[in-house]
């Protein structure tokens, strides 16, 4: 499949390499849509990009980078600005999780998940706004979880709740200072999804589990995860912002 006409935009997505992840998917729907693709990731982002760029004949960028540090983010923003359209879309997706209770969990992993997870989005996010703020438009979107809301009960645990809970305020405070240059910014927050975030790739009776008290029965897919990433990211939703939009079949309620 290819396109006719040069893309007007770059998304950029971090932690979006995972061939079973939510990232991919959304870059792959990204790209049949007609944009560029940036994928940065700790690993993988090559070939994901790579893959990404022969199916959809759109410009597809694979940059290995730690979300955590500086130099790291500040390196491949200015790679992506110089071989890529106008980079005006951002979807947050990098992070770990981490079942381990919370009277178990040491400092170091605790910090490692608010780095990964907070402190990734962060960085990615401040080195990102510039360009928008320049090109008067912008769409961010960060993956946030039902964990924030329910505080945990389905895989992680304290640690992870915490951090994801983190993404929701980030994002309504920051779409406050950028809502005057054009720039909207969302938090999605899924329920379980069928990806191998969750201790391993979800078999049939773990899916029923935690699909349990949900209102239609079983887990997302990432493809309906991605999907209203994506609307998020478009045109049609440039009045929205600030908001976080659940995704879970009614397992939450809000």
């Amino acid at each position: 499949m290819s396109t006719a006409t040069t893309p007007a935009r770059t998304v950029v997505l971090t932690g979006a390499a995972s061939p079973r992840g939510i990232g991919l998917a959304a870059a792959r729907r990204l790209a049949a849509e007609g944009s560029a693709v940036a994928i940065l990731d700790v690993r993988g982002a090559e070939d994901a990009a790579a893959g990404i760029a022969a199916e959809f004949g759109v410009p597809a960028l694979g940059l290995t980078v730690d979300v955590t540090d500086v130099a790291s983010v500040d390196a491949a923003f200015r790679y992506v600005q110089e071989e890529l359209p106008p980079a005006t879309g951002l979807v947050n997706l990098a992070g770990i999780s981490s079942p381990t209770p919370f009277l178990e969990i040491t400092p170091e992993e605790w910090d490692r998940v608010f780095e990964v997870n907070m402190k990734g989005t962060f960085l990615v996010t401040q080195r990102a706004l510039p360009a928008m703020i320049e090109a008067g438009t912008g769409r961010i979107v960060s993956l946030s979880s039902i964990s924030a809301q329910r505080g945990g009960g389905t895989y992680s645990k304290v640690a992870y709740s915490a951090a994801k809970a983190g993404i929701i305020g980030f994002t309504r405070a920051v779409a406050r200072e950028v809502g005057e240059h054009g720039i909207t910014v969302n938090a999605v927050a899924p329920g379980p999804v069928d990806t191998d975030i969750m201790g391993g790739t979800l078999d049939d009776e773990r899916k029923a589990a935690m699909s349990q008290g949900s209102l239609m029965g079983r887990v997302a897919s990432r493809e309906e995860v991605a999907a209203l990433i994506c609307f998020l990211l478009g045109e049609d939703a440039g009045i929205i912002t600030a908001a976080t939009y659940d995704i879970n079949g009614g397992l939450q309620i809000s």
